[in-house]
């Protein structure tokens, strides 16, 4: 299979903007991932001790009772986001096992280092009660003060922290 170009990230800027705005029209909100991220805990959570999720408010939102966290429809929006990358990874012909990472570090390295950062931005982002796509695209897109104040200051802190962690690229 021969290697494909990539989309124009001008006509997927605007096919994703069309998709989120079929989002509202359909489903009366935005996109997002830390939700169902959210939901899938909460699953195993039931599964370990519907007591303490019932007991939880914060918890029990998510799936108390006899509420399935699954009947959602950002889990299904995950589930076609994975579907939709392997299905484009196959037909662009970019379907492989690989790490990208600089010269300075191993791979073992590289992996430590995605995890932590996936997990601290996971925990803000549940903090932050809604993950990137939500705040910059849902709420950017609404012009929500608060959306566009919180994208500057991830792009800043993360500036600032690519001085600090540039070493491991270069």
């Amino acid at each position: 299979m021969t290697k494909k170009n990539y989309t124009s990230p001008y006509l997927a800027g605007v096919v994703l903007g069309l998709v989120l705005l079929a989002s509202y029209v359909i489903a009366g909100r935005g996109l997002g991932a830390s939700g169902a991220m959210m939901k899938a805990v909460v699953v195993v959570e039931k599964a370990v001790s519907q007591e303490h999720v019932d007991s939880n408010s914060y918890l029990a939102q998510y799936g108390g009772g006899d509420t399935n966290p699954l009947n959602d429809w950002l889990v299904f929006e995950i589930l076609g986001v994975v579907a939709g990358a392997v299905i484009s990874g196959l037909i662009g012909g970019r379907m492989k096992k690989e790490t990208n990472r600089g010269p300075r570090i191993t791979d073992r390295q590289r992996w430590i280092f995605a995890v932590i950062g996936g997990a601290l931005f996971g925990f803000g982002a549940r903090l932050a009660r809604g993950c990137t796509s939500g705040v910059a695209l849902s709420g950017g897109a609404t012009l929500a003060l608060g959306s566009w104040v919180t994208m500057i200051a991830i792009f800043a802190g993360a500036y600032g922290l690519a001085y600090f962690t540039r070493k491991l690229w270069i």
